[in-house]
Order: structure tokens, then C-alpha cells, then sequence
């Protein structure tokens, strides 16, 4: 491990110490790169970089992976041959500084190396937690919107008002699609159709597609 890593790793144990729930670290003397990521520890905590920036997350609560769990075996049953969806932690490689993890991506099956996704996805979902919120409503929304990926899902795991947001590509933007909330329902086309409902998945159960 390089100095810079080990001062690195040192910055995160620190930080985490002090209990942060979620830690932007900024560059010291340059941008952190992707093969900075690959030299941290595998300790449990989801590690990201954005535009050289080192985004730290706890690991994910019941909750939040109750949402996920369903939606995944929606996803995954609905998909397309050609398709693989897939629960995170999946890197998605998408520059030499920027590499993110979602909690669920949709992309061919031929653009996934050994390790990693190196284009961006079809579809890249978060679930919203209170240490993660305002990254994934803001800089990772604007990070996949900059890449191309076509769609970008944002879910509330809250059971009194559970929500999802869909944000689709349109001429180089993202544009807000729908806001469904509870036991409101929406039908989706991209990647591939399926009905969500929000009050469903925050519950852990798979959406009626009747």
C-alpha cells in the first residue's frame, strides 16, 4: 500500500471513529483514482468514488435491504435473456476517478467484466438512507445523468410514506418521469415494463403485475 493509500485508510478509520455516518473525504494533492479504491480494506463498508472524491457508506440496515430484496426479485424475474440484474455492491466503473455502487443495476450481460461494470448501466437504483439521502437525490443523480445512463430509480424506504422517484434520459438530461407515493402505482418501460408500487417493496413484497 502506497503512503497516500495508507494515510487514506487512515483518514477513513478516523473519521469513522468519530461516528460519522457518512464520510466525503476531498483530494489531498491530487484526485483519488479508481486504483486507490481497489487498495482499501474490505471491511464492510461500501466505498465509492465520485470525480475523485471518496464517498463512504455503514453497511445497509434491515430496511433499507427490505426494499431492495423484493424489487431485485421483480427486476430479475421481468428482465430481458440479455439482461443481468444484479444487487450491489457492483462497481460501475465509469472513469478513471468515478466509480459507484448502486444498490441494483441493469445492464447487458456483455458489458459486465470480472470485476466490474465498465459502461454505464441501463437502469441504476438507490435506496435512500439518512446517511446516504442527499448524495444519491443530488451528485449521484447528476453523475449517472452526465455517464448516459437512460434511467435512474430513487426509492424511500420510510413505511409511512414510502416513494419512488423515476428519472429518464431525455436529449442529454434527466428529466423527472414520476413521483408515485404508497399504495399509488406506476407502469415503466425502460429498461423493461414492469408496475411498482411503492407501499409493495417497502413492505418486502413483489408488486402485483396484473
Amino acid at each position: 500500500m502506497s503512503a497516500v493509500q495508507e494515510e487514506l485508510q487512515a483518514d477513513v478509520e478516523l473519521e469513522h471513529a468519530e461516528l460519522n455516518p457518512r464520510v466525503v473525504l476531498p483530494p489531498g494533492d491530487r484526485p483519488l483514482t479508481v486504483d486507490d479504491l481497489d487498495m482499501l480494506a474490505d471491511d464492510g463498508r461500501r466505498y465509492e468514488l465520485l470525480d475523485g472524491m471518496l464517498l463512504v457508506s455503514p453497511a445497509p440496515v434491515p430496511r433499507h435491504q427490505g426494499m431492495v430484496t423484493p424489487l431485485l426479485v421483480l427486476l430479475w424475474t421481468r428482465a430481458p435473456q440479455h439482461l443481468w440484474v444484479l444487487p450491489g455492491p457492483i462497481g460501475v466503473r465509469l472513469a478513471d476517478d468515478t466509480e459507484l455502487q448502486p444498490d441494483i443495476v441493469v445492464a447487458p450481460r456483455v458489458d459486465f467484466g470480472e470485476k466490474y461494470l465498465s459502461k454505464p448501466p441501463l437502469l441504476a437504483v438507490e435506496v435512500l438512507s439518512p446517511s446516504t439521502r442527499l448524495v444519491d437525490l443530488n451528485l449521484k443523480k447528476a453523475a449517472y445523468e452526465r455517464f448516459g445512463s437512460p434511467s435512474y430509480w430513487v426509492l424511500d424506504p420510510d413505511p409511512g410514506d414510502p416513494f419512488l422517484i423515476v428519472y429518464e434520459l431525455d436529449d442529454g438530461r434527466d428529466r423527472e418521469m414520476a413521483h408515485v407515493r404508497g399504495d399509488d402505482h406506476i407502469d415503466v418501460e425502460r429498461p423493461f415494463p414492469v408496475r411498482l408500487r411503492p407501499s409493495d417493496l417497502a413492505a418486502g413484497r413483489v408488486p402485483d403485475q396484473a
